[in-house]
């Protein structure tokens, strides 16, 4: 019991040290500061928003911000904040929360000898993820618009870092023969998420499969022109490789280590011609976080 009080206490003491409250401009804010030195960066994701602020010896806070002007460009006037504070060159300082860590890093180690910092990249992190679902074959012809149930599995790779939107991910997929439409196949996609709503516990994002290698097999029944009412049967088996560009939807919901994944795949390409079916490719599994 002494032990669980123990690494509560620690547990409350470290998230209180992480994260405090400050007042900018009339507003009052949560927190988190990622540097310590002759300059802090502060941040914390608000609103859906991330917001970064520097502060100074003088505990002066000064809020990063770049706006989009008239002409739809964004005006960099975070990089002016930042040359105005350290006097360096800040064109190729990104406003992200591992281009701003490194910059006021190396800034820091220039006003104190002492000062060390970690200047690695952010590592790469992994989920596994298990699926099944139902599809009718959005770029196959389908004249009955059959559906026949797939399952698979997803490696997905991102960098470690908060709520990270940009991924990458390869999977696999196997639907059986089934039905009239004669046709199975198994799938091997390459392909690349953006999480445009990214939130701690639901991300919504737009995905696309820019490469994929198929291995197909279908049955074609033809009636023999020289004896009508009597069909030949063939079976074929193809391998190809596509750059389909094919775009889909998904969710992820976070349920114990992991994520209850929603996806609605193929639903146009860019380079693959569709049928006239309504694309119909939708997928549930859960992904594990490595």
């Amino acid at each position: 019991m002494k032990k669980l009080a123990f690494l509560l206490a620690l547990t409350i003491s470290t998230y209180s040290f992480a994260q405090n409250t400050y007042t900018v401009n009339n507003e009052t804010l949560a927190l988190k500061t990622e540097v310590e030195g002759t300059l802090d960066l502060l941040w914390n994701i608000i609103d859906n928003q991330y917001r970064y602020f520097i502060k100074t010896e003088d505990n002066t806070l000064t809020e990063l911000i770049n706006i989009k002007g008239s002409n739809n460009k964004y005006n960099n006037a975070y990089q002016t904040t930042l040359s105005n504070l350290t006097g360096l060159d800040t064109s190729k300082t990104k406003l992200t929360l591992y281009s701003l860590k490194q910059f006021i890093n190396e800034y820091n180690a220039s006003k104190n000898s002492n000062y060390s910092y970690d200047s690695s990249k952010p590592k790469l992190s992994f989920r596994l993820g298990l699926f099944g679902g139902l599809t009718n074959n959005p770029f196959v012809f389908n004249p009955q618009n059959d559906k026949v149930a797939f399952f698979g599995a997803e490696l997905e790779l991102f960098e470690e870092t908060v709520q990270p939107k940009h991924a990458g991910f390869l999977n696999i997929r196997s639907s059986r023969d089934s039905g009239p439409l004669n046709y199975s196949a198994t799938q091997l996609s390459l392909g690349y998420r953006f999480r445009f709503i990214n939130k701690a516990f639901f991300n919504v994002y737009g995905q696309t499969k820019f490469a994929s290698l198929i291995f197909s097999n279908s049955t074609l029944s033809i009636e023999d022109s020289t004896n009508p009412g009597t069909f030949i049967t063939s079976e074929q088996s193809n391998t190809a490789f596509d750059i389909p560009l094919a775009f889909g939807l998904g969710a992820d919901f976070k349920v114990g280590n992991g994520y209850i994944t929603f996806v609605a795949d193929n639903l146009f390409a860019a380079f693959v011609s569709s049928t006239d079916n309504f694309p119909l490719d939708l997928a549930l599994g859960y992904k594990f976080n490595l």
